[in-house]
């Protein structure tokens, strides 16, 4: 992990989903990097204030603030927007991260399954997206904080591009999150937008803590992982603070894969 340097110093960044897992180690890494941080929760409000509190703990980080919302309703992403925009002034950095997962195999997915995923994983974030370029553009430029007008880091999976049996409607979800951050990318990076993805492979948090608690579930994750570890959220927190600072300006509208080499077809690492 990168040792925080204050990349971020005066800007203020939104992470969606971010009172746990990911978002949360997204939301404290980028904070470290003194940026202010809208912590968005649905529904675990201690869980947010929680993560607020050890961002406010650590001298190097900004300032933060807590708002719960759906992110599949589009009053309630704006309201998020609002709170960040009247106690911050602008968001510089907008990381929609909420997702879920409702599985089933296709034959027996309902269509609330279906909706409810896609509703949350792919509108949710291209609801955050599109108030974000609304808010760079009303702002301009601040050549004093940042090269570029605005940074979008959607929070997509190796599932953008390695199918998964059974979970049809997440990997739909993050197969469009691919597609609508290229488009954004083209459309955008003309004014200054830039616009990526970071795409997680195997990553300890709750949702898989079923198969990683156990040493038979450990073993068998890292099966499909060449680098024979699970990740950590913290790995994806240093690559979103990396992916909105200057360091990286000239990378837009590219998916960077933190996955132990999940994609590279380990099937094939003992000569298939």
């Amino acid at each position: 992990m990168q040792k925080p340097n204050q990349r971020l110093k005066g800007q203020t960044c939104i992470v969606t989903g971010s009172s746990s897992g990911i978002g949360k180690a997204v939301a404290i890494a980028i904070g470290k990097e003194g940026a202010n941080v809208i912590i968005n929760y649905h529904s675990s409000k201690e869980e947010a204030e929680e993560v607020a509190h050890e961002i406010s703990e650590c001298k190097l980080s900004g300032d933060s603030i807590v708002v719960k919302a759906d992110v599949g309703k589009e009053n309630e992403v704006k309201k998020i927007f609002k709170a960040g925009i009247n106690k911050f002034g602008t968001i510089d950095i907008c990381v929609p991260n909420a997702g879920m997962q409702q599985d089933a195999a296709l034959h027996e997915m309902t269509l609330d399954q279906w909706n409810e995923v896609i509703n949350i994983n792919l509108t949710g974030q291209f609801l955050a997206c599109r108030e974000a370029i609304k808010e760079f553009m009303r702002r301009g430029m601040r050549p004093e904080v940042s090269k570029s007008l605005g940074k979008i880091i959607h929070m997509s999976s190796v599932h953008e591009i390695i199918p998964w049996a059974g979970h049809a409607n997440y990997a739909a979800s993050k197969g469009g999150i691919e597609m609508l951050m290229k488009t954004i990318c083209q459309e955008y990076a003309p004014k200054k937008v830039r616009c990526n993805s970071i795409a997680p492979g195997a990553i300890k948090t709750d949702i898989n803590k079923d198969v990683w608690e156990t040493k038979e579930g450990r073993e068998q994750m890292k099966k499909v992982i060449p680098y024979n570890k699970i990740g950590e959220p913290e790995d994806i927190g240093s690559v979103a603070a990396w992916l909105a600072s200057d360091e990286s300006e000239y990378i837009n509208g590219a998916t960077i894969f933190v996955d132990g080499g999940m994609t590279c077809y380990p099937g094939f690492t003992n000569n298939g």
